[in-house]
């Protein structure tokens, strides 16, 4: 596990605990725009796909000017007036330090759109350590492999020395669909059984297990 050159994270879910602001953002957009807003566990599940792909999903008879309107419904709430915290989830930072410190490329794919991801790289402090990144309005949609296949062509790696840190069933489809190796993960929006169907070389339940597998030694603390 700590051969890998390349060590690709999805971020919603993966490194940042965003999961809640996403739903509740998700919820009050529907209420705004007087649709039936989608439960908890139904929002969650569109989680780390492209917003317009989350919102087709989630609003099926939605014609082409009500997916404007919840577009631009979602990003208002997300970001000018829900509150909920995001924090980087616990040992997110050491985990990093320390892959850059041993020589890895390291990476984001993200179902955010670039202006997302800018904003939470800055309010974080975290954009320094990563080479390259995909964004959801820049590539097709997960879980296609589009965005796994530009970062190997941009960063000159092999598949086999690249591998993918995900916590649903798109980033790991995407993995397997790129031909390189995943890693799930269980503290974000899929369980175990869900991501054990795409084959992972490893399901971890911590950021902590993570690292013991990804640098073969304990964090500290």
């Amino acid at each position: 596990m700590h051969n890998y050159k390349l060590v690709i994270f999805d971020w919603d879910g993966t490194l940042m605990d965003s999961v809640d602001r996403i739903v509740f953002s998700m919820q009050a957009t529907a209420v705004a725009l007087s649709l039936a807003p989608p439960a908890y566990h139904q929002a969650k599940q569109i989680i780390g796909l492209s917003l317009p792909k989350a919102i087709a999903t989630l609003f099926p008879e939605a014609n082409e000017e009500q997916v404007q309107l919840l577009t631009a419904q979602y990003k208002h709430q997300y970001v000018e007036v829900n509150t909920t915290p995001t924090p980087l989830f616990d040992h997110a930072l050491e985990l990093l330090v320390n892959l850059k410190n041993e020589g890895k490329l390291l990476a984001v794919a993200t179902g955010k759109a670039r202006a997302g991801l800018q904003r939470v790289w800055l309010a974080s402090d975290t954009e320094h350590f990563f080479h390259a990144s995909r964004c959801a309005d820049e590539s097709i949609s997960k879980p296609d492999p589009d965005m796994i296949n530009s970062l190997l062509a941009e960063l000159k790696i092999e598949k086999h020395q690249a591998v993918m840190i995900g916590d649903t069933s798109f980033d790991l489809e995407m993995a397997q669909s790129a031909g390189i190796d995943s890693i799930g993960v269980t503290y974000g929006v899929h369980d175990e059984e869900v991501l054990s169907k795409y084959q992972p070389k490893a399901i971890v339940g911590s950021l902590a297990q993570l690292h013991q597998l990804l640098l073969n030694r304990a964090v500290k603390g």
